[in-house]
């Protein structure tokens, strides 16, 4: 009951939400009609609308959010044309003449019946609850992590209804005020009229604002700041504070030079993932008795793949004294989502223990997860032990599995001496010391130092240029580029994007055309061939191609380490670019 009360009050302070504002107009153009025939259906019919979007989108993921969309394409139209019915009464006569006569019938046959017809505002509430879907909060964030971790069903469905009975609520008060003001404004006015045509123009305005998707980009983020904390307050004071195990004791040794390994808390009962490659589902009861590695890594991340060759070792080294190795593979980028990517990986690879696919973070969420990659030691009591996060410390964590193991009874595992890992490309260990450069994004919502004129348009095709030297750290795009929230994809061949930077090693994660088409590449640093200095993804001339989705190696230095100009040009079109990682 508590979380249903919860549901209910986040909805209610849906409606001061700047992401509500552009549905608001929907609700007063019919403020002046009786509230029981026409805005009690247009509310139901918007929050129901709401409440089976929001359940399509715990349960059917990228396909639901598609045809939300599409939803949303006929809807803005629906309302458009309503918009313009308000501002033009005479546009209003001429749509409505051929379905007078059906009218009169429907009207006719309602008062036979003693009632009145809902269909066109439960129509049009329909149609506004499809634009109100992305309107979000903690709490409706709440709701749809249970369904990703527990599996979508009718508590989930019943939550999301009790969301939107609380935003109809509130949405409801504000229509009976609004039509008050609505009937004092024409008595001491008289100008009905205008009403109705300034009515018109903030619906039309309103779908404007929604078609430049200000409802889902702008405002969302101004709702995400305005009633977050509010919202939180609801969950702080009625939901108990997960387990924390994020910032998990290291391991210490003790006089003897063993380590000690506090119980950092259960591991967690593993939600059900997308899919599981190179083995069956796993649960807890599958594991019970084993020492449990639990590696999040996802197949594009630099740091993951400098961890891999020690996993791997451990894997092979320690499987039969007793060590399950799960590696949840939790995606960054919506292209590492792809089962067929992340199997090819996994080959390329040579990750041979058991993979489980975690495209909706359940996994994630359920230890409360921060970073890739991060190892979390489980001994055979299915307790946590340790925790580590990042590259480093492979001794250490040797140690802790061995220790584990001894502590179930395998006697022959401390004994064993660590192993011994050379990593090469991708996975060869970083220049310890002279890394200067950070991880950087393309795509707008992380791009830092971008020095290309203009700065980023978001989300449509533009001739970039760089019109001056860049700094360390500093990087530009050149050519016909359409630059989006996650990556940036070349319109045209001979596009190109430079980089000033200062360490070993360049990396960028890069992905072919949408159809797949393999792209031509060549990169220079300092304006010539890398020779020497050229990546495992490159010749000595600079050339390579892009053929997948996934971490390109570009430059790896054999001379001193100094701050150098690259410049990668693509021979080809539909080149996508995600993010710069160096070493």
């Amino acid at each position: 009951m508590t979380l249903f009360v919860l549901a209910y009050l986040g909805g209610v302070l849906t409606i001061i939400s700047p992401c509500i504002l552009p549905v608001l107009p929907f609700v007063f153009a019919r403020a002046d009609r009786p509230f029981l025939r026409s805005g009690l259906p247009m509310l139901a019919g918007m929050a129901l609308t709401f409440a089976l979007i929001a359940t399509l989108a715990a349960v059917g993921g990228g396909w639901a959010v598609e045809a939300n969309q599409y939803g949303r394409f006929a809807a803005i139209a629906l309302l458009a044309l309503f918009g313009l019915m308000l501002l033009f009464p005479t546009l209003s006569d001429r749509m409505t003449r051929p379905l007078v006569a059906l009218g009169a019938r429907l009207s006719q046959s309602a008062q036979e019946k003693g009632e009145t017809s809902i269909v066109p505002s439960l129509l049009l509430g329909i149609a506004t609850g499809l634009l109100w879907a992305p309107c979000a909060g903690p709490v409706l964030g709440l709701i749809l992590t249970g369904a990703a971790l527990q599996g979508a069903n009718l508590q989930t469905s019943l939550l999301l209804t009790a969301y939107a009975a609380g935003a109809a609520t509130s949405l409801a008060l504000a229509l009976l005020i609004g039509g008050r003001l609505f009937a004092a404004m024409k008595r001491s006015i008289g100008a009905g009229e205008w009403i109705r045509r300034g009515l018109g123009v903030a619906v039309l305005a309103a779908v404007a604002a929604i078609a430049l998707g200000l409802d889902t980009g702008l405002l969302t983020r101004l709702s995400l700041a305005s009633t977050a904390s509010l919202e939180q307050n609801l969950l702080d004071r009625f939901h108990t504070a997960p387990r924390e195990n994020t910032a998990m004791m290291q391991a210490k040794p003790d006089a003897s030079g063993n380590q000690t390994l506090p119980i950092e808390g259960e591991m967690p009962t593993l939600p059900n993932a997308t899919a599981w490659l190179n083995s069956p589902p796993l649960t807890n009861a599958d594991l019970k008795g084993k020492v449990v590695l639990v590696d999040f890594w996802t197949y594009s991340c630099i740091n993951c793949l400098r961890t891999l060759p020690y996993v791997r070792a451990w894997a092979e080294k320690y499987k039969d004294q007793g060590l399950v190795v799960i590696g949840v593979h939790t995606p960054e980028f919506a292209f590492e989502k792809k089962l067929d990517n992340v199997k090819q990986a996994t080959v390329d690879l040579k990750v041979n223990y058991p993979v489980a696919i975690d495209n909706d973070y359940a996994i994630w969420r359920a230890f409360h997860n921060q970073y890739w990659p991060a190892h979390y030691f489980i001994d055979a009591n299915g307790f946590i032990r340790h925790m580590h996060a990042g590259e480093g410390n492979y001794d250490q964590s040797e140690r802790v599995i061995q220790q584990l193991l001894a502590e179930a009874g395998r006697g022959g595992a401390p004994s064993m001496p660590l192993v011994s890992v050379s990593g090469s490309g991708t996975e060869a260990a970083p220049s310890k010391g002279d890394v200067r450069s950070p991880e950087t994004y393309v795509g707008y919502d992380r791009a830092e130092n971008f020095i290309s004129t203009g700065g980023a348009v978001q989300d449509a095709p533009h001739v970039y240029r760089v019109n001056e030297t860049p700094k360390l750290n500093e990087w530009g795009l050149t050519g016909d580029w359409t630059v989006s929230e996650e990556h940036a994809a070349l319109n045209a061949r001979d596009g190109s994007i430079v980089y000033r930077f200062h360490a070993r090693d360049l990396h960028l994660v890069l992905g072919p055309a949408a159809d797949g088409k393999p792209v031509r590449f060549r990169v220079t640093l300092d304006g010539a061939a890398p020779g020497d200095n050229h990546g495992t993804d490159t010749d000595a001339d600079g050339y390579g191609t892009i053929t997948g989705q996934r971490l390109y190696q570009l430059i790896r230095q054999t001379s001193e380490i100094a701050d150098r100009t690259f410049r990668i040009e693509f021979l080809d079109p539909g080149a996508q670019a995600y993010a710069f990682t160096f070493g």
